[in-house]
């Protein structure tokens, strides 16, 4: 298909970086909004977009949206909508979604009766009175948003976070996808000389590498529309085949990992090795209060444990400090510290150059990046 609409939604705060990188591997009519971005291509720009998003927690296909204030106008909308271009005789299509402010509240209504009209959308394409739902699953998604319906298919399946790399973790680690986005923000290049001094699981370090090396975070795994008969298994073969010439395998970055937490070496070397790319992440178990940053340049990021996840917010703020204390401002450096206290600033000991609002999972964060001699 030559033109298909799809929505990539996107972790708050992050729509712009999204959108940048949607940019770049040619999607058309690019849209950022509110948690998701709009755009358009064929199913090579679908292919790629699943492939190559850092950001992007999934890829959908938009069949279409209309206002429904009634279960009536559901129906109707719904039926009116083009399911047999991407739906077969044999596929199953459950349907699952969400309703925010709208009239029609009630999900499981929703969902039978989105599921009804395209049952009879379908019987009447192909001539066939019942479907015995034996093929591959295409989910159909709905979101309901102030009496407006937008009626999707999910491309990709498991969330996009999901790289593969990352089978074993510490305890509440830093999702993917928000990780890329901090990288992204604090520009990581294919020289760039990166630490991350409580690095637990090592996600924001094979980032960074991922970054800086060009490798497209979903090379290595699957993605549910590559089960569909109506895309041809070339388009992924073509789409990986680029992504893997694109990769700068003579990139110098290199990264270092501590942490006071022997296991968190473990893993992040662990899931270096995953990754694929060990060569380019170092790691020792290490005090903060040890932490020496030595050399011309480097850029530090850091996911600190705060209030809501594992220190008692006393203890957070005094690792601020002692943060604030090794992170002296001098040229050539640069860092980057994710954290939800709005008293940030204050116990590190002076306010950022720049900040970024981004969420962690549900928190409210902030970005708060230092640099100097730019």
């Amino acid at each position: 298909m030559e033109n298909i609409r799809m929505v990539a939604p996107c972790l708050f705060g992050t729509e712009g970086i999204v959108a940048q990188d949607l940019k770049r591997m040619d999607a058309r009519n690019v849209q950022a909004e509110n948690g998701r971005v709009f755009f358009e291509g064929d199913f090579n720009i679908l292919a790629r977009a699943n492939i190559r998003s850092s950001c992007a927690e999934r890829i959908l296909i938009e069949l279409g949206s209309f206002k429904a204030e009634s279960f009536d106008e559901l129906f109707e909308g719904t039926k009116a909508l083009p399911w047999e271009n991407f739906l077969g005789k044999r596929n199953a299509f459950p349907v699952k979604g969400r309703s925010i402010t709208s009239k029609l509240s009630s999900l499981p209504s929703c969902q039978s009766i989105i599921k009804k009209a395209i049952a009879e959308r379908l019987s009447a394409a192909y001539q066939i009175p019942w479907f015995e739902e034996t093929g591959s699953k295409q989910q159909v998604q709905f979101f309901i948003f102030k009496d407006k319906v937008s009626l999707m298919l999910d491309t990709s399946g498991d969330g996009l976070h999901k790289r593969g790399y990352r089978a074993s973790s510490v305890e509440a680690p830093i999702k993917e996808t928000l990780a890329s986005a901090i990288c992204d923000t604090v520009r990581i290049f294919p020289d760039s000389i990166v630490y991350d001094p409580l690095c637990g699981s090592g996600t924001l370090l094979i980032e960074a590498a991922y970054r800086a090396m060009r490798i497209a975070p979903g090379i290595k795994r699957r993605f549910a529309c590559e089960k569909w008969d109506n895309i041809p298994a070339s388009v992924f073969k073509e789409e990986r085949e680029l992504a893997k010439s694109l990769i700068k395998k003579d990139a110098c970055f290199h990264a270092f990992g501590g942490d006071i937490d022997p296991q968190a070496i473990a893993l992040t070397l662990e899931n270096a090795a995953k990754a694929a790319v060990p060569q380019r992440i170092s790691a020792a178990q290490e005090d903060i209060k040890d932490l020496s940053l030595t050399g011309e340049k480097g850029t530090l990021i850091c996911n600190p444990p705060y209030g809501e996840r594992l220190l008692d917010i006393e203890s957070a703020r005094e690792l601020y400090k002692i943060l604030g204390e090794k992170c002296i401002p001098k040229k050539g450096w640069s860092y980057a510290i994710i954290s939800p206290d709005e008293e940030f600033e204050q116990h590190f000991g002076r306010k950022a150059n720049r900040q970024r609002k981004l969420y962690n999972g549900m928190i409210e964060c902030r970005l708060y990046v230092y640099y100097s001699g730019e």
